[in-house]
């Protein structure tokens, strides 16, 4: 179903007419109008048409220089025909920063993208992910370790997060769909393209359980400059972000430190100190991000994260009330867990799960914020009041 609507017809998922939408593609694309600005002019005029239909001199009050306010005046807007016409397509979605389902985390950081194309299942946006990243051109132990994290991080339900690039990017792609979970690549070209090309046929199995995204129109081609501004969207969409192997100097340093500022937990895998491909994790490591060395040490630390608001994809308002919904196993399993703390031996004894299947999914009722940990390895219910 398309994106969509004619004026006349009621609004989908995004909810704009194709004037609207064509109003947000061509704000996004007028030379000089970068996230902040665009952002800044939604606040002066509440919309992309409130600024098309402005005056000159209103558009220079904002705090716009001659000369964009001038691009602004005379856009061309049959520039965003290729958008319109790449929404036509039942996979493709156009994601407002208007909407109740833009991600809450990413809304958060400071220059958030005013729009996304998204290829496949849009609401993933708004779980709870873990970034994967990495050098192109790693060892075949990070390759090895990459997928084996992956793996291990949808099997708890998290969603993985990574650039579609070679080397540890692809392999943490395959490993959360070698895993039956969910993975999103965020993408630095349109969306009518794959880049690097030889990941088409990986980009297709991602986009049928997971989504492909990206902040740049369509026909966008890759360009080095386009690639920091898409390492700012996979740190911030994550609650975290893992660093498989790096060499000192590279784009992965980069998302790590866009993690940073972002106030998102940075963790590291350590290697030997011979290898250049382990010096930018000992650097990140230096700087305060966490020595990982299983994906256990990674779920722990997610595990106590003191969570903000996930959107649930109707409402970006701290969900309080109802009880998250879980999965009739994890029902099963919550019903015995009384508000005094429990013990694991005493869940297995009441139920049909195993230690390791009963492991896990405390793991992700506390993540959901079910229950929480207490001394001894004792697990109780939390309140919802």
């Amino acid at each position: 179903m398309n994106n969509l609507t004619r004026p006349d017809e009621e609004g989908s998922s995004s909810g704009l007419s194709v004037s609207e939408a064509s109003d947000w593609h061509a704000l996004w694309r007028v030379k000089g109008v970068g996230a902040r600005t665009y952002l800044s002019l939604l606040e002066t005029f509440n919309t992309p048409q409130g600024v098309f239909s402005s005056t000159l001199d209103n558009l220079k009050k904002a705090g716009l220089s001659a000369a964009v306010a001038g691009q602004i005046k005379n856009f061309d807007h049959d520039e965003v025909a290729k958008d319109l016409k790449w929404l036509e397509r039942s996979d493709c979605h156009l994601m407002c920063w208007k909407d109740d389902d833009y991600p809450l985390l990413l809304r958060e950081i400071p220059d958030p993208p005013p729009i996304l194309f998204i290829r496949g299942d849009r609401s993933l946006l708004g779980s709870l992910q873990i970034a994967i990243v990495g050098t192109r051109s790693p060892s075949p132990m990070g390759l090895k370790t990459s997928k084996a994290f992956a793996k291990s991080f949808v099997r708890f339900g998290l969603t993985v997060t990574s650039g579609l690039a070679l080397g540890i990017d692809q392999a943490a792609h395959h490993g959360a769909l070698d895993g039956n979970g969910a993975t999103i690549a965020v993408a630095a070209t349109g969306l009518d393209r794959v880049y690097p090309a030889r990941h088409k046929s990986l980009a297709e199995e991602i986009i049928k359980t997971g989504a492909i995204v990206s902040e740049f129109p369509i026909g966008t081609q890759p360009k080095p400059g386009y690639f920091p501004r898409r390492n700012r969207i996979i740190s911030g969409l994550s609650l975290g972000v893992l660093v498989v192997e790096a060499a000192i100097k590279s784009g992965t340093l980069v998302t790590a430190k866009h993690a940073m500022e972002q106030g998102r937990e940075v963790f590291a895998i350590p290697g030997s100190i011979h290898s250049p491909l382990s010096k930018g994790c000992h650097h990140l490591i230096r700087q305060g991000a966490k020595l990982i060395e299983t994906a256990d040490d990674v779920l722990e630390d997610l595990g106590n994260l003191s969570l903000v608001a996930i959107n649930d994809g109707q409402t970006n308002e701290r969900v309080e009330s109802p009880e998250p919904s879980v999965g009739a196993e994890y029902a099963v399993l919550l019903e015995k867990i009384a508000y005094d703390p429990t013990s694991v031996d005493n869940l297995i004894s009441e139920t049909e799960f195993t230690a390791e299947e009963i492991s896990s999914m405390l793991l992700v009722l506390e993540l959901q914020g079910l229950v929480s940990s207490a001394p001894g390895g004792l697990f109780y219910r939390c309140s919802i009041d």
